[in-house]
């Protein structure tokens, strides 16, 4: 074998050596996430499914009881009266806020002065934390001595008694969800500058007005990000659970109107030690809400369209 040959072999052996040390080096770096991911979330997961078998709690390892947690939930008035709540509450909310988010975000959108002052307030809603959104709404909407009550009666107009009804307690939990909508704004307005002007320049040689230039143009090119905070507001609907629990204390009152599917998971884990019970509530909410988003990921095909 000639030199040159000897020498090519070498670069390539090196070459083959660095590569594996790189991916070695890259493996290694990896491994905090890696280990974090099996232990944390993979874990935890698998484990789960296991347990919705059992009867497993906290203070006992249980014993496997096969289908009987998932026949139990179905005798569980508590239960189906949890998802109705959440189901209500979805299609009530969902709506709202894309709806709202998007009629905000096209004002935004105007170039007009101070509109970044604007922009911040609308947003701000968002970086309260939840807890304490609830604890001032709470008083905002008491029946007794609210804010909004006293304004009705400065009116003229009786008192409603919004978090003490069950005709008005998901109204109001929509209220209050509504106003922190500020991410879903700043992702509208996103999409809206992303939108090129040359559509609305051919529009407007066309001799479109302002509304039909809203309807042929901008809702059809703003079709991606409204189906994303469609399939995103769907799913945190479905698990809404810090907002309710602190509005009521975890009672959910009043009659249950706001115990949601999360509460009452999450009673059943941490309150009656019932863990096995709370992982078969917890994959059947799984299973809801992965057929609900295939549902909406079908139907995106008939009226989501891209910008080519």
């Amino acid at each position: 074998m000639s030199s040159a040959s000897k020498a090519i072999q070498h670069k390539k052996r090196r070459a083959v050596g660095i590569e594996a040390h790189k991916a070695r080096m890259g493996v290694l770096f990896t491994l905090p996430w890696i280990l974090g991911l099996l232990i944390f979330y993979a874990y935890p997961l698998l484990s789960s499914i296991y347990y919705s078998f059992t009867s497993y709690s906290v203070l006992n390892p249980g014993e496997f009881v096969g289908l009987e947690n998932y026949r139990t939930l179905m005798q569980d008035s508590l239960f189906w009266k949890s998802i109705a709540n959440t189901l209500i509450f979805t299609a009530m909310s969902v709506p709202v806020n894309i709806i709202l988010g998007l009629a905000i975000a096209l004002l935004l959108n105007n170039k007009i002065r101070g509109i970044g002052i604007y922009r911040t307030i609308f947003f701000i809603p968002t970086l309260v934390p939840v807890v304490a959104t609830a604890t001032v709404w709470r008083w905002l909407l008491n029946s007794n001595y609210g804010l909004f009550n006293s304004i009705l009666e400065f009116f003229g107009m009786a008192p409603i008694p919004w978090l003490a009804s069950e005709d008005w307690s998901k109204i109001s939990l929509v209220m209050i969800s509504a106003w922190g909508i500020g991410q879903a704004i700043v992702i509208n307005l996103g999409g809206l500058q992303d939108i090129s002007p040359e559509y609305y320049e051919a529009a407007a040689i066309d001799g479109a007005n302002a509304w039909q230039k809203t309807t042929r143009i901008t809702l059809p090119l703003l079709t991606p990000v409204i189906f994303y905070n469609l399939v995103m507001g769907l799913i945190n609907s479905l698990q809404i659970f810090t907002l309710p629990y602190a509005l009521t204390n975890g009672e959910g009152s009043p009659t249950h109107s706001l115990t949601f599917y999360v509460m009452h998971l999450y009673n059943n884990a941490f309150g009656y030690m019932k863990m096995g019970y709370a992982s078969a509530m917890a994959w059947i909410l799984f299973v809801v809400i992965l057929v609900l988003t295939l549902i909406l990921f079908g139907t995106s095909k008939k009226w989501v369209h891209y910008q080519q």
